[in-house]
């Protein structure tokens, strides 16, 4: 993989493995995306009125292809945390009703089905989720003993951000929609990193980035929501494309209400498809499979260090291309991560999280094994120094 890191604009003398914050651009990708900036300024009235909807309709087209979707299912939207806030914005939410999730879950968009909630007369319930992990089945037992006669809507993340844990949603979809739940998935690190099919996934609604894993420029996102729930979906902004006066707009209801917001710079959406071509010129499937390769061993190595018990098994289909370490108990634990990246050079975030202490690693296709030698060294040498 070593011939990748020329092609992405990360910093040399930096080691990046925190690829699951906020991801990274590969050069042609990028080329892509100032391209269609320049185009739009060249004639913004022509791009926007003739030219952004063609445009827009053959890069959904990529991306429902891509993940297993019909084009007129799918919007762009900035990122994963607006598709969450369109979702719990929009679902029939009553006093006394619950929204169910996991202890797992992402700050921000805990914040925004909180505010809902107490907005609604709501509850949002959080199911804990143990560790360690050891297979699928025991996630499902153990969430769904939080399902209740008042349970509405069910929230997950297909890959969660403190965890790096993938969670079963296909199987706890299938069961909610057995019961009538509603179910939303915040697929925000699963594109690129996951192989989907939202059609056969069984999800209501489901929200993803691109601009992480997919490698896409910042500020792409989009929302896919089954046909069924459509009339369900309310925008967070209601401009020209929503109700009977929408005029050229030539989607679906869906479509139009919530893909037409005013005046944006939808470049990162147009993109959207030189990244998948980018992928696939790469091999990105054999990619992802070194970067796990990678990723477990230096799991192995750590916990070797640490004798602390793993959250989930290295050879484990229960992370992919991001997973977590656990680490001795800091003092500091910001200090750990400071000290990683001035003594060491190591981009990588380590935090606190329910009395475990986590460094979260993210191999992409830019890592090479002597990051993650260098990595492994780093943590051993400053535990040794605690």
């Amino acid at each position: 993989m070593n011939h990748l890191r020329a092609l992405f604009q990360l910093d040399p003398d930096v080691i990046y493995l925190n690829h699951g914050a906020f991801g990274a651009t590969p050069l042609p990708v990028f080329g892509v995306y100032q391209e269609w900036q320049r185009r739009i300024e060249r004639q913004p009235t022509r791009f926007f009125s003739q030219e952004s909807r063609p445009a827009l309709r053959a890069a959904r087209e990529a991306l429902g292809a891509y993940v297993g979707a019909r084009a007129d299912d799918l919007v762009f939207v900035h990122n994963a945390t607006f598709g969450v806030n369109v979702a719990a914005r929009s679902l029939p939410l009553q006093p006394g009703d619950e929204v169910l999730t996991t202890t797992h879950e992402y700050g921000a968009c805990n914040n925004a089905w909180e505010f809902v909630c107490a907005k609604r007369g709501a509850t949002y319930v959080k199911q804990p989720i143990t560790l360690p992990i050891t297979d699928e089945a025991q996630i499902v037992d153990q969430f769904w003993r939080g399902v209740t006669p008042r349970t509405r809507v069910i929230y997950l993340s297909h890959v969660t951000s403190p965890t790096a844990l993938t969670l079963p949603v296909q199987a706890i979809c299938r069961r909610a929609r057995e019961m009538g739940i509603y179910t939303v998935i915040d697929g925000a690190h699963a594109p690129g990193q996951l192989d989907l099919n939202l059609d056969a996934l069984g999800a209501d609604i489901y929200t993803g980035n691109l601009h992480k894993w997919l490698c896409a420029p910042k500020g792409a996102g989009f929302l896919w929501v089954r046909e069924a729930v459509h009339a369900q979906i309310e925008p967070l902004v209601v401009g020209w494309g929503y109700g009977p006066e929408r005029g050229l707009f030539e989607e679906n209801d869906f479509v139009s209400a919530t893909q037409w917001l005013g005046t944006d710079d939808i470049s990162a959406y147009l993109s959207v498809p030189a990244a998948i071509e980018f992928l696939a010129a790469h091999d990105w499937s054999t990619v992802r499979e070194q970067c796990h390769a990678l990723l477990a061993t230096a799991l192995d190595r750590i916990t070797a260090i640490t004798r602390l018990a793993p959250p989930y098994l290295s050879e484990s289909r229960l992370y992919h291309q991001m997973a977590v370490a656990r680490i001795p108990a800091q003092p500091d634990i910001a200090a750990f991560k400071q000290r990683l990246h001035s003594d060491y050079r190591i981009e990588v975030p380590c935090y606190a999280w329910q009395g475990y202490h986590f460094i979260r690693i993210s191999v992409q296709g830019y890592n090479s094994a002597e990051d993650l030698d260098r990595l492994v060294w780093a943590v051993e040498k400053l535990i040794a120094a605690v």
